[in-house]
């Protein structure tokens, strides 16, 4: 399909080669990866050499861009490391570099000065002369941060240079600290946010303690389970496409290279469609019920709009509690159809029993959920649950399915949910 060259671009997020790939196919104009050093998401799987290079080249291959963070807050040990690192993502056809770090950025344009820089929302930018700063320096885009409103992108893209490409974060988790950079983690893990080993310390719980009564910490009482004060809500943009695209946004950045490639899928073919739709004809265009449902059935907390139209201070975003909404129970993956059979081929996420009502997410299309009537294990016998982690099976379907689909049953069960890699982004040591 041929894309309207004014729309806003849709940029994916890439934990690892599966999530690219899964991405790319459900319409990402572009994706954001990390390797195995320099980004902030040490937790994601990320990519080695290696994975990197077969992934650009698939991306590249379908039309898609790639992008690298590059975005820790640099130490000396870094530096005297990252020459290597440059080289490589230049040498392989990276399509941009993400950075906030300026000796990351000095390196970056005396190694390899062809090699685009994108500046990291790490850095902090709020105001139009620090957009033309980093220009002046040589970037070709600023991924703003996420505390500005609506009105102050509008005002900041009237007063910047027509090429300098804005980038905001339209959908995904926030962080409490402004841009991410938290010291929490670091105090109490000794994992530093601001090298990429966050352990989410502001989804934990905390009480309040008078410094002579250590032995009787008082709960600020919000709801039964304690007080999450820290804990902000995850930003939806869906029903504000129109907005976006009039603020002059260049690239609509979905957060989430840690979650699932069923999160990746959903969230990429929501923003795809919508964005498509509204270009398509923007006079009567009228936001999918669709597609929030989608974006309802993946791992999230409450959904908000994030500062785009409160400030900071008007509108903390803090959500007083910790539950993660989590519908969909992810359970195979689509890997082929096998016409002289009429089967889908499923690699397993989590067992299904014959008979079970599957929901089915795929690239294109919305297909109606479909009964798990006859099952075959790989030799063609039949067999009536799917009990063995990541085997491959042979689903009858009365239509086929493409690869990269996704199959799901309701619920919001304990029992393996996180299997699928459909796991919250939070971690305690």
């Amino acid at each position: 399909m041929t894309r309207d060259p004014r729309a806003p671009e849709v940029l994916a997020p890439a934990g690892n080669l599966e999530k690219l790939k899964t991405a790319v196919a459900y319409g990402a104009d572009a994706v954001y990866m990390s390797g195995k050093s320099f980004g902030l998401r040490t937790f994601s799987d990320n990519f080695t050499h290696e994975e990197m290079e077969e992934g650009v080249k698939y991306a590249h291959d379908r039309g898609v861009k790639c992008y690298c963070t590059v975005n820790v807050m640099a130490h000396e040990d870094d530096i005297s490391r990252l020459d290597d690192e440059i080289l490589f993502l230049a040498g392989i056809g990276m399509d941009a570099v993400i950075v906030s770090d300026a000796g990351i950025f000095r390196k970056v344009k005396a190694l390899a000065p062809d090699l685009e820089i994108h500046i990291s929302t790490q850095a902090s930018v709020t105001n139009s002369e620090g957009c033309k700063f980093w220009y002046e320096q040589g970037a070709r885009r600023v991924v703003l941060a996420r505390e500005l409103t609506l009105d102050e992108i509008i005002k900041i893209r009237k007063a910047i240079p027509a090429d300098l490409e804005l980038e905001c974060f339209v959908h995904g988790a926030m962080c409490v600290s402004y841009s991410g950079r938290c010291l929490l983690s670091n105090y109490f893990t000794g994992r530093s946010a601001n090298s990429g080993s966050c352990a989410q310390p502001c989804r934990w719980g905390y009480y309040v303690v008078e410094e002579k009564r250590l032995e009787a910490p008082l709960p600020i009482q919000e709801d039964e389970r304690g007080t999450y004060i820290f804990n902000s809500k995850d930003m939806c943009m869906i029903s504000h496409i129109p907005e976006l695209i009039k603020a002059g946004i260049t690239s609509f950045k979905l957060e989430g290279r840690i979650k699932g490639a069923f999160y990746a899928a959903s969230v990429t073919k929501a923003y795809r469609e919508a964005v498509d739709l509204y270009m398509k004809d923007p006079e009567n265009y009228k936001e999918d019920p669709r597609w929030q449902e989608m974006l309802n059935r993946t791992v999230h907390r409450e959904f908000a709009t994030g500062f785009y139209y409160d400030r900071p201070g008007e509108n903390a975003q803090i959500f007083p509690d910790k539950t993660y909404h989590r519908p969909a129970f992810v359970v195979g993956v689509v890997t082929a159809y096998d016409e002289e059979k009429g089967c889908a081929v499923v690699s397993q996420r989590n067992k299904i029993f014959k008979g079970d009502t599957l929901h089915v997410l795929t690239p294109k299309g919305y297909p109606e959920p479909i009964t798990a009537e006859e099952i075959f294990d790989e030799n063609g016998d039949p067999i009536d649950s799917t009990p063995h982690a990541e085997m491959t099976y042979l689903l009858k379907v009365a239509k086929p399915l493409p690869a990269y689909s996704f199959l799901s049953r309701d619920g919001d069960k304990d029992e393996g949910i996180f299997k699928s890699g459909e796991q919250p982004s939070q971690t305690k040591p």
